[in-house]
């Protein structure tokens, strides 16, 4: 948990996500079509990517990607992200977070 929190702070969007996932890329690239520049964690590409699933997994995570954190605060994966869009309620999100300024 304590490396999950180190590597979403100061971060205003961070995706967990999997390089073969195609719900981790279509979360990323919806949330790159508002302007903003997400930090992505591909943890198939990581040593420790084993370990942060297992974190995500104990945070409520499931399945552990896309893992979105918005602000610092874990939003939800792909279904919530979704919601949140259709709800117009993912922009306000981004920009009280400051990843976007539309």
């Amino acid at each position: 948990m304590e490396t999950i929190t180190s590597m979403v702070a100061e971060k205003p969007v961070v995706i967990f996500s999997k390089s073969s996932c195609c719900l981790s890329h279509s979360v990323t690239s919806l949330i790159r079509s508002f302007g903003a520049n997400p930090t992505v964690y591909e943890l198939d590409n990581l040593t420790n990517g084993e370990q942060i699933e297992s974190a995500l997994l104990q945070m409520g995570c499931n399945p552990s990607v896309p893992a979105v954190f918005i602000g610092q605060q874990f939003t939800g994966g792909s279904k919530k992200i979704m919601s949140l869009h259709v709800r117009n309620e993912l922009v306000p999100l981004l920009k009280d977070a400051g990843a976007i300024w539309i």
